[in-house]
C-alpha cells in the first residue's frame, strides 16, 4: 500500500504517475490495484513481469515493462510548469478524503487554482442543461446562499444549472469546484470560457482526464460520480427524465450522501426528473434551510424565514409560476395582447418577468 506524503510529487515522480495512467488498457482500477499491491509507481516499474502478471494481464504487463512514453507525458509536465497547475495523486495528503469513501477514486487529479477547497465542506448543484430562466435563477440563489453558509459548491461546469450554480458560489464566501470532463487545458462548452477562467482564479477546475482529452460522450458520467463524491449532499434543481443529472443523484445515493431536489410545475418537462427523485426517497426542497436542517447546520425547530411573494403588481399574480402564452394570460387577466405586451416588456427589464420559447412567459422570483 502506497505511504502517505505530505508533500506534492516531484517533477520525477508526476511522470511516474502520469506515464502509468495513460498506458492503454489499464484504467483506473487497474493503476489502484497495483499501487496497492506494490506502492509507488517506481515500485510498480520495477516489479518483474511476472510479478505484475498476479495483477494485471501479460499484454498490460508487457506495457508496464516497456518504457513509459515520454511524448505521451509531455503536454502533462509543461502544464504543470504553470504554478496554478497542480497534480494531485493517491500519496498526497491534499487528495480529496471524500473522494477515498467512493468505490473507485481517481488514482490521479489534474487541478487548477486553490487546492484547499478539495478537503472543504463541499455541496453539489447539478440540473438541466436547458433549464429555465427561473431554474437558473434558483440554482445561482441556492448556491450563494450554500456558499455563505461555508459550502463550497461542486457542479460540472455545463449550461444551465452547472453554470449558475458556478456563479452563485462564486458571488459566496466558500467559492466553488468544477469537475469537467475534459483535460484541463481544454473549455467545454466554449461559452464558458470566461467562467472557467474565473473559477480558476477565484475556486478550483479539477479533471481525472489526461492533458489533451476533448469532450467526449463517456467521459461525463464518470465525471459525476466525482462530483457527488466530492459532495456532502447533491441538489437537483432542474432535471428531464433522461438528464444525466438523475445519474449524479443515482450515484449520490449509492455512495452515501444527502440527495435534495426542488419540484417545479407538473407540466414542465424539466421538473419530472425532479419529481421522480422526490417519490424515489430524495428530499424535497424550497429553502435552503430544509438542506441546512438535513445537514445538521441548523436546529430542525428554528424558526423558517417567511416567503414574501412580490404582489405589487396585478400582473404578476395573473402570470402565476408556470410558462404562460400571452393569450392565456389575455384571458386571465383581461387586458388586450397589445397591453400586455408592453406591460411584460417592463417586468422582463426589471428582472421579474422571462421570455421561455414558444412565446411564453414565466415569472421570476
Amino acid at each position: 500500500m502506497i505511504s502517505d506524503a505530505t508533500v506534492p510529487a516531484t517533477p520525477d515522480e508526476a511522470a511516474l504517475w502520469i506515464g502509468l495512467s495513460l498506458i492503454p488498457g489499464l484504467g483506473g482500477q487497474g493503476l489502484r490495484e497495483l499501487l496497492h499491491r506494490f506502492g509507488t509507481p517506481e515500485q510498480i516499474l520495477a516489479v518483474s513481469h511476472a510479478g505484475l502478471r498476479t495483477v494485471v494481464s501479460d499484454k498490460i504487463a508487457g506495457r508496464i515493462k516497456e518504457s513509459l512514453d515520454p511524448a505521451a507525458i509531455a503536454p502533462a509536465m509543461a502544464w504543470l510548469e504553470s504554478p496554478d497547475n497542480h497534480l494531485v495523486t493517491l500519496a498526497d495528503s491534499s487528495y480529496p478524503r471524500a473522494l477515498l469513501e467512493i468505490a473507485d477514486p481517481p488514482p490521479l487529479l489534474y487541478a487548477k487554482g486553490n487546492l484547499a477547497l478539495l478537503n472543504a465542506p463541499t455541496f453539489a448543484i447539478i440540473g438541466s442543461r436547458n433549464a429555465t430562466p427561473q431554474g437558473e435563477k434558483t440554482a445561482e440563489d441556492f448556491a450563494k446562499a450554500l456558499s455563505d453558509a461555508g459550502y463550497c459548491v461542486v457542479s460540472g461546469l455545463a449550461l444551465g444549472i452547472d453554470g449558475a450554480a458556478h456563479r452563485g458560489a462564486l458571488k459566496g464566501r466558500a467559492s466553488t469546484i468544477a469537475a469537467v470532463g475534459t483535460g484541463l487545458d481544454i473549455v467545454y462548452p466554449a461559452r464558458h470560457r470566461a467562467l472557467a477562467h474565473q473559477i480558476a482564479e477565484q475556486g478550483l477546475m479539477i479533471s481525472e482526464f489526461p492533458i489533451g482529452t476533448p469532450s467526449m460522450a463517456q467521459n461525463f458520467p464518470r465525471r459525476n460520480r466525482i462530483i457527488s463524491g466530492l459532495s456532502r449532499g447533491c441538489l437537483v434543481v432542474e432535471a428531464n427524465l433522461q438528464s444525466g443529472s438523475l445519474i449524479t443523484a443515482r450515484l449520490a445515493g449509492e455512495q452515501g450522501r444527502e440527495v435534495f431536489a426542488i419540484p417545479g410545475s407538473i407540466h414542465s418537462p424539466v421538473a419530472k426528473g425532479c419529481h421522480l427523485l422526490i417519490k424515489q426517497g430524495a428530499k424535497l426542497v424550497d429553502s435552503i434551510h430544509d438542506i441546512l436542517e438535513e445537514l445538521g447546520e441548523i436546529p430542525v425547530t428554528a424558526t423558517r424565514p417567511a416567503s414574501v411573494a412580490d404582489e405589487s403588481d396585478p400582473l404578476l399574480v395573473h402570470l402565476g409560476y408556470d410558462p404562460v402564452g400571452i393569450d392565456a394570460l389575455a384571458e386571465r387577466s383581461g387586458l388586450t395582447s397589445e397591453n400586455l405586451s408592453a406591460m411584460l416588456m417592463v417586468l422582463e427589464l426589471e428582472g421579474k418577468v422571462a421570455t421561455l420559447p414558444g412565446g411564453k412567459y414565466q415569472r421570476v422570483t
